[in-house]
Formats: C-alpha cells, sequence, structure tokens
C-alpha cells in the first residue's frame, strides 16, 4: 500500500517541531541541588554554598547548553578522570533524569572506553546498568519509550478508551491553525476501525515519530510505520492504526479542516486479522 505525503509541506512540519522542542527546552525546570548544605553545611558552608548555589544553582542553568547535553559532558568528563564512585551514580541517575536513554548510556561508554580506559568503562557500565534498569520492568518501558522522542506521552486516553483496544496516551501539542496530538500505544495496542466524515476536505496526517505500529485502509493490506513515515488519510476512508506486537508506538496526529467534519467509531480489530500481520 502506497504512502501519501501529506500537502503540508516537510518544511512547515520541521518548523512546528522545533518551536516545540524549544518551548520544551524554555520551559524546562530549574535545576536546584541542596547536597551541599545537607553533607557540608557546617563544616564547610562556603563550599556547599558554591556547589549548591553557582555549580549547580548558575552553571547548569545557564541556557548555552541543555541539561541532557551537561549531563553528558559531566558523565564522560567523571570517568576520563577515573571517578567511578558514588559521585558518578549521582550523575548517571542525574543524565537519565534529563533524558539519556538506556541505549545512548551505552553507546557513550563504549566510546568513552577508548579514550578513558578499559577498566573504567567496565565500573561506569555495572552502575548505569543498574540505574537505568529501575524503571525499565516496573512501567513495561514507558519510560523508556519517553525518552526515544522529544514530545510528550500525556496522560491516559480515558475519553477514547472504547474505541482502542490496549491502553493508549494522548497528549494535545497545539490548538493553533493547524491542531494536533501526540498519541501513544502500548504494544499491541490499536484503534478500532473508524471513518473522518466529511462533505469536503476533512481526513487526517499521521506523522509517525517513535516505535513500530501499523496502519490499514479497509480492504488493502496493512501497512508498517516507522519514524518519519507520513500517512495522508483522505475523508470518508475506512481504516485503523496502532502499534505492533513488540514496540511501543508514537504518532502525530494532524486535524485537516474540512465541512461537516465528524469521527465514526466503527468495530474492533479481531485478534486473529491483527496477529496475522507479525511483528
Amino acid at each position: 500500500m502506497k504512502i501519501k505525503i501529506c500537502s503540508i509541506s516537510v518544511f512547515a512540519l520541521l518548523l512546528l517541531i522545533l518551536t516545540f522542542n524549544n518551548q520544551n527546552i524554555m520551559a524546562q525546570e530549574k535545576i536546584t541541588q541542596n547536597a551541599g548544605r545537607t553533607q557540608l553545611g557546617e563544616f564547610a558552608p562556603k563550599f556547599a554554598e558554591i556547589n549548591d548555589d553557582v555549580l549547580f544553582g548558575d552553571i547548569w542553568n545557564r541556557s548555552g547548553l541543555c541539561p541532557r547535553d551537561r549531563s553528558i559532558i559531566t558523565v564522560a568528563t567523571l570517568i576520563g578522570k577515573g571517578i567511578v564512585d558514588s559521585s558518578l551514580i549521582h550523575h548517571l541517575q542525574f543524565a537519565k533524569k534529563n533524558g539519556v536513554s538506556r541505549k545512548e548510556i551505552s553507546e557513550m561508554l563504549t566510546h568513552i572506553a577508548f579514550y578513558a580506559g578499559w577498566p573504567n568503562a567496565w565500573e561506569a557500565f555495572r552502575l548505569a546498568k543498574e540505574v537505568w534498569t529501575e524503571d525499565e520492568q516496573a512501567d513495561g518501558g514507558k519510560a523508556a519509550f519517553q525518552r526515544e522522542m522529544i514530545f510528550p506521552i500525556g496522560e491516559p486516553n480515558t475519553a477514547y478508551a472504547k474505541y482502542f483496544v490496549g491502553n493508549s496516551y494522548l497528549a494535545r501539542i497545539s490548538e493553533g491553525e493547524i491542531p494536533f496530538s501526540n498519541v501513544t500505544f502500548e504494544p499491541r495496542c490499536r484503534n478500532n476501525w473508524h471513518i473522518h466524515r466529511a462533505t469536503k476536505g476533512g481526513g487526517q496526517m499521521l506523522v509517525c515519530v517513535a516505535g513500530k505500529g501499523w496502519y490499514q485502509e479497509w480492504g488493502k493490506p496493512a501497512r508498517q510505520l516507522l519514524p518519519g513515515d507520513v500517512v495522508n488519510i483522505p475523508a470518508n476512508v475506512k481504516h485503523w492504526h496502532g502499534a505492533a506486537s513488540d514496540s511501543w508506538f508514537a504518532h502525530l496526529a494532524f486535524e485537516i479542516p474540512g465541512e461537516n467534519a465528524s469521527n465514526e467509531w466503527l468495530e474492533a480489530v479481531g485478534e486473529e486479522d491483527y496477529n496475522s500481520l507479525g511483528k
């Protein structure tokens, strides 16, 4: 099945994505630290002040680099100096909080090993494995998937839950001239067959941003979707979309303006039909 490119230009879409990403960076929560005062406040008050107010209060909050980049630099520097103790654990945890994924930290440490020494890398890997394993098992991979994309997963999609098999999440990204949302599906989750009705114009555009999923129009074979794929869904065409059986999946859903537009929700995609698609 052919995937159609929507009339909205790729350039315009990139501007939307970059604008949202910049807004996210600008809205970054201010980093604060009180470890200095907690541990050394009475013994070395000036050092505690410099640690909490200058290093973390000022340097970590400067606009020249985002917290994620500062975490990457700090982790690399500590390992390069052979510091693989509790301070590295703290900064590995901080790096995860600032958006460094499990895949990224593994690639970082592999690269660093050739410059900082094999024993340092081995110890750093041991610590990183503990830090990044903490939440991978507890939430079915949701936190790890969030770190794969700049758009938020959002809240459980309870308003439309009856039209989905499995759990989905919805994050409204824009209410402006081109309204769109980020829709996230857990593995095996998919929406029911449905139709975007309109007497003129209308329809929907999907831009895949993370994971692996499926899209199918009635009477046509299903098409696997990967990040970067774009699907233009004409009005009045019966279809469904959702995640692959072994992967989380997320796409941006753009509402195409039309006359007398409405959604018609239909039957669920059967288990046998879905299972026949493979992974």
